[in-house]
């Protein structure tokens, strides 16, 4: 039962997109230093397990396992000359499940960032990027991907060279990027700029908003940033904090807490809530029941969310930081509840 992304918002209600990619295939053997993508040929049964789980849980939204595959950084495994190959295999595999489905699922191609610096910092071009991400999602869109998500993105420049690419292509496209640093990206890019940025694309986006980053608490006090969108908002955290145990690098979110986090995302804004780095089928199924089972409130304060799903790690560069940095600044000590 195949239905697009506009179709699913026009309904009203809000959408569950698919938790981690990386980190459940590490559980399922993924070695360290080995591209993700590659999995899409060598183990196609394991990505479409993943795809499915994630659908048994709830996802209203899966993402395509092609978070990498741009050549940029395929090249780093000389494997930029396969980058249509994957990025199509990966559609096709999750567009299997997705038709197959009993309900109507999107598929969304991922695409992450190029992992490079565009000019003047590095030697990056425009040109270069549209270039990369138009083999991308020319792949995803042959696959069967029914939109573009581009994700975890730092740079005005890169989310500018990402839309453009999927303009060209005729595909419809949304955009999130990763508030990690002192309640910015890394390229300085704030929560409530990205509107924007994509106020100047000749297409606007399905959706924006923000994924990845610092945890539960950090993301929903971004998804409150970006109140007064043009477009329906997207909030796809981490599950809690990663911590080693052992040698290995375990989150921290329980299902409870990621249940909390979204219905708060939800009265915060977010039309679309998933799960990133951490998040399991497991802590999807509590969000999906948190939605389903969610009584509308009030739009929730900084206190509001410090209380429910723990302290703030950033502090906030806008108008707004003094709050938000003594929030955390008086959690300090205080054991995280992710």
């Amino acid at each position: 039962m195949r239905s697009t992304l506009q179709e699913l918002l026009a309904t009203g209600r809000t959408l569950l997109a698919d938790g981690a990619t990386g980190t459940n295939y590490f559980a399922a053997g993924l070695q360290s230093g080995e591209p993700p993508e590659f999995w899409t040929v060598d183990h196609p049964d394991r990505v479409m397990a993943l795809h499915q789980q994630f659908v048994d849980a709830g996802a209203d939204i899966i993402l395509t396992n092609t978070f990498g595959c741009n050549p940029n950084r395929l090249k780093l495994h000389k494997a930029e000359a396969r980058t249509h190959e994957l990025a199509q295999g990966a559609a096709a595999l999750a567009r299997r499940v997705a038709d197959a489905a009993p309900r109507p699922v999107v598929v969304a191609g991922s695409v992450g960032p190029t992992g490079e610096l565009f000019e003047p910092l590095g030697a990056l071009t425009h040109e270069a990027a549209v270039a990369s991400f138009t083999e991308q999602i020319r792949g995803l869109k042959d696959g069967g991907a029914d939109v573009v998500w581009i994700e975890t993105m730092s740079a005005a420049e890169e989310v500018h060279a990402a839309a453009t690419a999927a303009i060209a292509l005729d595909m419809p496209y949304v955009v999130t990027c990763s508030f990690d640093t002192a309640g910015r990206t890394m390229m300085g890019l704030l929560p409530s700029h990205l509107a924007g940025v994509l106020a100047a694309e000749p297409v606007a986006p399905l959706a924006q908003g923000a994924n990845c980053g610092v945890g539960a608490p950090d993301i929903l006090v971004t998804v409150l940033e970006m109140a007064g969108a043009a477009v329906p908002i997207v909030s796809k955290g981490n599950c809690g904090v990663p911590q080693f145990v052992g040698t290995d690098i375990v989150y921290s979110g329980t299902p409870e807490l990621m249940g909390r986090y979204a219905a708060l995302a939800v009265d915060a804004g977010a039309r679309i809530v998933g799960g990133c780095c951490g998040t399991s089928p497991t802590h999807l199924a509590a969000m999906r029941a948190a939605i389903d089972g969610h009584v509308a409130g009030e739009r929730p304060t900084v206190d509001h969310i410090v209380a429910a799903v723990g302290p703030l790690t950033n502090a906030a560069p806008s108008a707004g930081g003094s709050e938000r940095r003594s929030r955390r600044t008086r959690s300090e000590g205080e054991p995280a509840s992710e």
